[in-house]
């Protein structure tokens, strides 16, 4: 069977044990603009553009990892740093190694969230 037989569109979807779901689903959707791809039994998968991650209600909580969105600008980056200041790390900063803008904050489980821009050109 040829890739494009079998190529939906979806290339995956990453997803978290937590232990606090809708707290964890709202600061997505409320704080990084994320929207509900679906809903099942005890799962959200979220979509922001082309990624797709979902939240599991269990008894523990997966907060290793990072879940990083990128955007086409500073600007960008600097308006969701406004957005994300109270749980931010510190303000967006230039990566010199990966050549990247970014800053980290932590979302309502600990996990680490990334937001960054690429300030060299993409393939």
């Amino acid at each position: 069977m040829s890739a494009a037989a079998v190529d939906s569109g979806v290339s995956g979807i990453v997803f978290f044990h937590t232990e606090r779901h809708d707290e964890v689903v709202a600061f997505y959707r409320e704080r990084l603009g994320a929207a509900v791809w679906l809903e099942q039994p005890g799962c959200t998968v979220l979509e922001h553009d082309e990624f797709r991650f979902g939240f599991c209600d269990r008894d523990r909580t997966d907060d290793c990892g990072v879940v990083t969105f990128y955007y086409d600008d500073r600007a960008a980056v600097d308006r969701l740093y406004d957005r994300l200041a109270d749980v931010a790390r510190g303000p967006p900063e230039e990566n010199e190694t990966y050549d990247i803008y970014q800053f980290f904050a932590d979302d309502p489980d600990g996990r680490t969230v990334e937001v960054q821009t690429f300030l060299h050109s993409l393939p």
